[in-house]
């Protein structure tokens, strides 16, 4: 099959009681993933991803090393079959999977870091003082003008879709915001349950903790150029990579950017790495001619082997 791949990597949201259970079940190389990873973190992971409980998983220390862990062995699985992709990109935390598939950092240093990564976004401001908001039925320049009305910080967080975007900063300013985009003729706008304002400028105390763990890992040359989040822009240097990490913690994440970039590239086949099928969902609003694939279980796993694999 002579189809131009790229692989896309999931980020926080995608989580859910239960993922991975199968695919541990199956395949002995999603097994030796997790057995990894609870070395390496002294973490049962395991039991995170299989039993929860829901709270649980869904802090953002354990989400991020569960759904990144979840990515890598599946990438691994593809990896195995000969599928290998002509360009990956990874929405916000999946931008560290992807840069581990891109062969740019490996996956037990990458797996510490995505831990901290979560600490760091979790403990950046005391709980209740930022917030996020979904936005959907907008165009972007429009909720810019919001963002920009409002007297503080309310900023454009993620660019999911040409109407469906995400606004994060002081939570008082959010629901000053979103009553605003109600009164503009949003079709739908929805506080999401998040422990911080991600991708705002909010964000600058975690950076500042990210760079001391970044400083520890070795970044090198990706093998696969990788669209990085914060220029929709595909990068292989190192010194780029790294750039880009500690931007992309309080920047806007340019996700339909990023798709559109890899589309005009000839990408014709997206297949998504990791749990849920989030990005998949938000690949046919961005443009219904491309082809996408899910890994959620063995059944699609075999799929992608099949009609992709060599």
């Amino acid at each position: 099959m002579g189809n131009r791949i790229a692989f896309i990597f999931p980020g926080q949201g995608s989580q859910s009681v239960g993922m991975g259970e199968e695919l541990y079940q199956e395949f002995a190389l999603i097994r030796d993933y997790f057995i990894r990873a609870e070395k390496i973190l002294d973490l049962d992971i395991k039991r995170l991803c299989f039993s929860g409980p829901e709270f649980d998983l869904n802090l953002t220390e354990n989400t991020q090393p569960a759904i990144f862990l979840l990515s890598s062995a599946v990438n691994g699985l593809l990896e195995e079959a000969g599928i290998v992709p002509e360009l990956v990109a990874g929405h916000s935390l999946g931008e560290y999977s992807a840069l581990t598939a891109a062969g740019a950092i490996s996956f037990s240093q990458n797996l510490k870091l995505v831990r901290a990564r979560g600490r760091a976004m979790e403990e950046a401001l005391p709980a209740g003082l930022g917030s996020m908001a979904a936005i959907i039925g907008l165009k972007r320049e429009e909720l810019e003008k919001i963002c920009a009305g409002v007297n503080g910080v309310c900023e454009l967080a993620n660019i999911n879709t040409p109407r469906q975007m995400v606004i994060s900063g002081e939570k008082e300013l959010i629901k000053e915001a979103m009553e605003l985009a109600r009164e503009r003729g949003a079709r739908r706008v929805i506080e999401l349950p998040v422990s911080g304002p991600f991708h705002s400028s909010l964000m600058e105390p975690a950076a500042s903790r990210l760079q001391a763990e970044l400083d520890k890992v070795e970044i090198r040359e990706a093998r696969i150029p990788l669209v990085a989040n914060v220029t929709a822009e595909a990068t292989v240097s190192a010194r780029v990579i790294k750039n880009n990490l500690l931007e992309q913690l309080n920047s806007s994440i340019l996700w339909v950017d990023s798709m559109e970039y890899m589309i005009a590239q000839g990408i014709e086949v997206f297949v998504e790495v990791g749990p849920g099928d989030v990005l998949s969902g938000l690949l046919r609003r961005i443009d219904k001619s491309v082809e996408s694939y899910t890994t959620r279980n063995p059944a699609e796993i075999r799929q992608v082997i099949k009609e992709l694999g060599t």
